[in-house]
């Protein structure tokens, strides 16, 4: 059997909704909701339009941001079990996410360790937020702005003789899912996969993820 190596989103797929929204609808700085319309209509980049939501916030509000994130985050059913399932059979974990370091390591902090975590990173040196993507776009990415590159990390990482498994809830996936053996997802990477007839599994708790995994792949040990 191949071996399966998972890439997991963060944002309203380990935690129940997306924190990065949920920063924007808390402190609600004028003009963040047409950037998320237009990241989510494809008019513009993930990168660019995180960048610009970003910027709208003045670095001083550091402390309260991430006071408000870790207070109001909540992970998703089953998670916990779920990581405790991949290193009892060996399952690389990879957490893949266009969120922000300041709140993905702190998360995720009772659960490590993993393979690898990969995100976005903040700057509150400028008197606006100024967000990094040091895992940009390789030149086999077709978008070549997805801030975290989803699809270039898992080349950089997946052998050739493994079974990749993409598990995520919205449009910063849609790129990772056109290139996975096995897609498991949920909300809006769901309507993307129908529209663009990807193959997928769906999901609501991470118990779900642990079943299709076994029923596809017979890893459980």
């Amino acid at each position: 059997m191949k071996q399966p190596v998972i890439f997991c989103d963060f944002d309203g797929t380990i935690t129940t909704n997306d924190n990065i929204i949920a920063i924007m609808k808390h402190f609600d700085p004028p003009g963040w909701e047409p950037i998320k319309d237009d990241i989510l209509a494809q008019t513009i980049s993930i990168r660019e339009g995180v960048q610009q939501m970003f910027s709208l916030l003045p670095s001083s509000k550091k402390d309260e941001v991430l006071a408000y994130v870790l207070e109001q985050a909540e992970i998703r059913e089953g998670f916990e079990e779920f990581v405790a399932y991949t290193k009892q059979n060996n399952i690389p974990l990879y957490i893949v996410s266009g969120g922000i370091d300041f709140f993905v390591y702190p998360l995720l902090e009772p659960f490590g360790p993993f393979a690898g975590i990969y995100c976005n990173e903040a700057d509150f040196s400028g008197d606006t937020i100024h967000i990094n993507f040091p895992h940009g776009c390789d030149d086999q990415c077709d978008s070549q702005g997805c801030g975290c590159c989803k699809p270039s990390i898992i080349r950089k990482l997946l052998a050739e003789d493994a079974t990749s498994i993409v598990i995520g809830d919205s449009i910063t996936d849609l790129q990772a899912a056109k290139q996975a053996d096995l897609v498991i997802a949920r909300d809006f990477l769901i309507k993307k996969c129908e529209e663009l007839d990807i193959t997928y599994q769906p999901f609501e708790k991470f118990g779900d993820v642990t079943e299709i995994i076994d029923a596809r792949l017979g890893v459980r040990k």
